[in-house]
């Protein structure tokens, strides 16, 4: 059984390899004008997991010559973290900003345009009361 985990580990961790390299976290450099240059910045987050056993038949105990089942999964995720921008010799990173993850970040992104909305409707309530 250890011979087979080792290689389904060593086979997903190869094709992982291969699609994730420095190409893959900084990016080429793209030319947008004469003096412009633009370098894409990515975080990768690599995930991993698997198992396996050698199945014993009526005849005998589990042993090398015996049948095997396993399975092995991986997935990998790319995410854009920043932009470094190349203008004649300055150098400026320019970072992406991340979707809100939980609910507490999203009501903090969305305060001050509750908190401009409550305004607006506390002062049409005061203009028609005063009227």
């Amino acid at each position: 059984m250890t011979n087979n985990i080792s290689e389904m580990i060593a086979s997903a961790m190869e094709r992982m390899q291969k699609m994730v390299d420095v190409n893959t976290i900084v990016g080429q450099p793209v030319k947008v004008s004469e003096d412009v240059t633009i370098i894409p910045i990515t975080k990768v987050h690599i995930g991993m997991g698997g198992g396996g056993t050698d199945f014993a038949t009526k005849s005998s105990v589990a042993a090398k010559k015996d049948p095997f089942g396993g399975g092995m999964g991986a997935g990998v995720s790319v995410d854009p973290v920043a932009f470094l921008v190349i203008q004649g010799k300055s150098v400026r990173m320019l970072p992406v900003a991340e979707p809100a993850s939980s609910t507490v970040d999203r009501i903090v992104e969305q305060a001050p345009e509750l908190m401009d909305k409550l305004a607006d409707f506390l002062d049409g309530r005061k203009a028609k009361e005063e009227a």
